[in-house]
């Protein structure tokens, strides 16, 4: 199997700098984009003005607006929104060769059903063999040429070592891994917990409070894991811990800086209309959080999170309400 040719589904940031990241490695790359004036942005004016600003674009990158340009790719990246991927690939099902390479590189859990996006593709392209690529990585980093890290996971170590061999390069160092659900999860998750360590600095809480946070949600995380059958040596590595520290720390993510914003009293109508990218954390929230009612599975930090997008409980109300839980054993 030759993964020279790569179709990328979604034209947003991350689907945009990974497209760039591909080509300047030399492979031949489409990226699909649901924009039109995305699609003519990258393809005369080598620039994603609405996603990416600021970072021109090799002008081998090539952008499509037809689905089936991506299909004969020799691997598809899908990079598009995690509440739009089952919409996405139902259209492309009938369009992918059997066995042919879908790289899942949305991070979230499906709102209506609460199901990772591999079980969503097993549904709607079952005849696909399934990779994710998750870890700690903004868009414009990479974009840009900065060194990152990934994990891509692949039940077929053979073709999993081949995708991290073809897919990364010098500044996007890849290390393989078979447990899908555990990459998943970790990406999945750490936008949840981003919007709480977001919240803590928006109401100025301190870094104590941050640090506290972070290590409480990672409780979450690992817990959840174990229900869902995911390794805490995943975990612990660049799609769980280290994805969490880069989220958790940073404005530039989205997920955070919307969770400073309910800190500062803005509310998530007004923060959400204003943006273009699709803050993952809020839909997640709402799938994790009956996840773990359903497994039983204590996520105090995950709930608190999901009351306040609700609007059921205020930001203050929701900090007391952790704070104000039994003392116990830390493990």
């Amino acid at each position: 199997m030759t993964i020279d040719r790569i179709g990328g589904i979604g034209g947003g940031a991350w689907g945009t700098a990974l497209a760039q990241t591909l080509t300047l490695a030399g492979r031949d790359v489409v990226l699909w984009a649901r924009e039109a004036d995305t699609v003519s942005d990258i393809n005369m004016r080598h620039v994603n003005r609405a996603f990416l600003p600021g970072i021109a674009l090799d002008p081998r990158l090539a952008a499509t607006g037809k689905l089936e340009d991506c299909a004969s790719a020799d691997a598809i990246l899908l990079v598009c929104p995690a509440q739009h991927v089952r919409a996405v690939t139902a259209a492309l099902a009938s369009k992918v060769r059997a066995g042919q390479p879908l790289i899942v590189c949305a991070k979230g859990v499906e709102q209506a059903t609460g199901k990772l996006m591999g079980d969503v593709l097993a549904e709607t392209v079952p005849d696909m063999t399934l990779a994710v690529l998750s870890g700690p990585s903004f868009a414009a980093d990479v974009a840009r040429g900065l060194p990152a890290a990934l994990t891509l996971a692949c039940r077929d170590e053979r073709l999993g070592r081949l995708l991290a061999e073809r897919l990364g390069d010098r500044q996007l160092r890849l290390y393989w891994s078979n447990d899908i659900v555990g990459v998943e999860l970790g990406g999945a998750l750490k936008n949840v917990l981003a919007i709480a360590a977001g919240i803590v600095d928006g109401k100025g809480m301190g870094a104590s409070a941050h640090a506290a946070l972070v290590t409480r949600g990672f409780a979450e995380m690992r817990r959840l894991g174990h229900a869902l059958g995911a390794r805490p040596e995943t975990l612990m590595g660049l799609s769980g811990l280290g994805d969490l520290v880069l989220t958790c720390g940073s404005p530039q993510s989205r997920n955070m800086s919307l969770g400073r914003a309910l800190g500062h009293g803005e509310s998530l109508a007004s923060v959400l209309g204003a943006r273009v990218s699709v803050t993952e954390g809020v839909y997640t929230a709402a799938a994790v959080a009956r996840l773990a009612d359903e497994k039983r599975i204590e996520m105090p930090i995950t709930a608190a999170v999901h009351a306040v997008l609700e609007g059921r409980v205020s930001v203050d109300d929701a900090i007391a309400g952790l704070m104000s839980r039994p003392f116990k054993a830390e493990d």
